[in-house]
């Protein structure tokens, strides 16, 4: 019979934080396939876990995908533990899961620790609606694109940042978004965790002055509906009232439609289109 993959959720710092059902799977499974060997080797240790461990990681995650879909093909259960928290969840088990997928691959998911999560819940910002871009692309094209999507962005933000990045990524953040709440959390789960809420402008200035140490979670509060409205009423009303009915008006809407839309748009009434188009 063919066997299956178990996504294995693993701690984020806090060896505790580890599920029964994490832990008994992965002392059942044939073969555990960890993004680094070398660290995941310390948990199973610490739990006396003996099951024989491959590598797959973002340099093999293709290759290595399709070898272990052979194996699970011929009978065999695989765990897929990242170095730290859900596989999925910015790393390459998102690749595997794909290929599984389109191979026919049964596949379950062990929840347990995720740092995005773990993050938005002691964040105090919004947390029904959020968006999560974990770390902010290298490549300086991408990461801009990246950015100036974020401005309108109305949920709440997460990213992922390393301590030396950290003081260039508040700054852009700072020059794109603007001043707005931010909650920085820091070593999650682990001894020295600790959870800042600010502002970027505040944010910037203390890292300014203490070096950031440890790994971060960044979490900020989305531009609120009100903002966006004004903003877009804003850059409607840059341009000429008769040419925005037109653009309304091209597509074969009626005039009177039209100027409902065109007053939707710019946040006035429809009265007030009507005055405009006849003092134009």
């Amino acid at each position: 019979m063919q066997g299956k993959l178990y996504l294995c959720a693993t701690p984020i710092g806090n060896l505790e934080d580890i599920t029964l059902r994490v832990l008994r799977t992965l002392r059942e499974v044939d073969l555990i396939a960890a993004e680094d060997t070398r660290n995941s080797i310390k948990l199973l240790n610490h739990f006396e876990i003996k099951t024989p461990m491959t590598s797959y990681h973002e340099y093999n995650k293709i290759d290595k995908a399709y070898q272990l879909v052979e194996k699970i093909r011929s009978g065999q259960n695989i765990a897929l533990i990242t170095d730290a928290g859900t596989p999925g969840i910015s790393d390459p088990g998102e690749d595997l899961v794909r290929i599984c997928h389109q191979s026919g691959i049964e596949i379950t998911s062990l929840p347990g620790a995720c740092a995005c999560i773990t993050a938005l819940t002691l964040s105090g910002l919004a947390s029904r609606r959020f968006a999560f871009e974990a770390f902010l692309p290298r490549d300086k094209k991408e990461r801009s694109a990246i950015l100036d999507s974020l401005k309108l962005e109305t949920r709440t933000i997460i990213l992922y940042e390393a301590p030396h990045h950290l003081l260039k990524t508040l700054q852009e953040l700072y020059n794109v978004l603007e001043d707005r709440p931010i909650t920085l959390c820091r070593e999650l789960t682990k001894k020295y965790e600790t959870v800042f809420t600010s502002t970027l402008s505040e944010a910037l200035s203390f890292y300014q002055q203490q070096a950031p140490k440890g790994e971060f979670v960044l979490v900020i509060q989305g531009k609120s509906m009100k903002e966006l409205q004004q903003e877009q009423h804003k850059n409607w009303e840059s341009i000429p009232l008769e040419e925005h009915m037109a653009q309304y008006e091209n597509q074969g809407i009626a005039r009177k439609e039209a100027m409902k839309l065109v007053a939707k748009d710019r946040g006035i009434s429809k009265r007030e289109v009507y005055a405009k188009l006849l003092s134009e």
